[in-house]
């Protein structure tokens, strides 16, 4: 099936994508393409608004306003022909939990009109890690696997488009590394894959980013765009008494910003007001003990909160 010669450079394209739920604007005038072969991540928290998006580019609703095509065709007109090539794995584990691996595998292949014989090449490498289960019913399998399951029969049609809403949450984090591994080699096969995660780490992994927050896009580029284009100087700082700290942080002439990062909290300051020397000076004031002050690399993650 040939795609139709509007936006045939690009596999997706969503111009001023708008979506409402009563008095709750989802989508503000969202506008992004991706291009054949990429893995493109949207990246954001939850209630950003990346299922309403994927759901509005897998025909399952549509948009009050803006137009989106997949593969050239548009996602309200053409709905029919986009559900024959793209494949779609929803956040929540949607297959059947009382049927098993095999069966579920075997069902989704049939709706397309196809058998897994057909197209086992495409999921073997996917489909060999959970192919020892395939009598076990699909509720009973672990998080990892289900995941795989899913990711299976969102492939056995041999899509070209794929859209993968939040697939590593709640998964342990070998689940989440074996999930990426395969994805890179489902690109390699010529597979265009759109993701969505809350996971900032995640977003080092694709080609190119949005980052979402609140129905808009805050910016989109590559990751080692974004990241080179943090401007501001970045601290770790650590103490035994880290929610004093916080707290503390925050009043200290010369930072600018705060935020907890795990097991430091990330601070950007103004280097004519604070030195490093400053800062422990005050924080000893203060009673810290086992201060640590680093300087450091910007993550997606401090982008992504400075400009939010």
């Amino acid at each position: 099936m040939e795609a139709k010669n509007n936006c045939q450079l690009s596999i997706v394209n969503c111009q001023l994508i708008c979506k409402s739920y009563g008095t709750v604007q989802a989508l503000k005038s969202l506008s992004f393409d991706v291009q054949e072969g990429e893995l493109f991540g949207i990246i954001g928290p939850d209630g950003a608004g990346k299922t309403t998006l994927f759901r509005i580019l897998t025909t399952l609703i549509t948009a009050d306003s803006g137009t989106a095509t997949v593969n050239g065709f548009d996602v309200v007109n053409d709905y029919k022909q986009i559900r024959r090539i793209a494949g779609y794995m929803p956040g929540r584990f949607s297959l059947y939990q009382d049927m098993t691996v095999e069966e579920n595998l075997t069902f989704f292949a049939s709706v397309f009109g196809t058998t897994i014989r057909e197209n086992y090449a495409l999921i073997e490498d996917i489909y060999k890690h959970i192919e020892p289960f395939k009598n076990r019913r699909a509720g009973k399998l672990s998080g990892g696997m289900k995941q795989k399951l899913a990711l299976s029969c969102a492939l056995i049609h041999k899509p070209t488009v794929l859209f993968l809403d939040e697939p590593t949450t709640g998964v342990d984090p070998v689940s989440r590394k074996e999930f990426w591994e395969m994805l890179r080699r489902l690109k390699q096969q010529g597979v265009t894959i759109l993701v969505s995660t809350p996971y900032m780490d995640e977003a080092t992994l694709c080609d190119r980013i949005a980052l979402i927050r609140d129905g808009q896009f805050l910016k989109i580029d590559t990751p080692r765009q974004i990241i080179s284009q943090f401007a501001e100087i970045l601290w770790a700082v650590s103490s035994d008494r880290m929610s004093k700290l916080y707290a503390d942080l925050h009043h200290i002439q010369g930072v600018k910003s705060c935020f907890t990062f795990g097991n430091t909290h990330h601070i950007t300051i103004d280097p004519e007001k604070l030195t490093v020397n400053q800062l422990q000076n005050r924080l000893d004031e203060l009673i810290h003990t086992n201060v640590e002050i680093q300087p450091i690399e910007a993550t997606i993650e401090d982008c992504f909160m400075a400009i939010s």
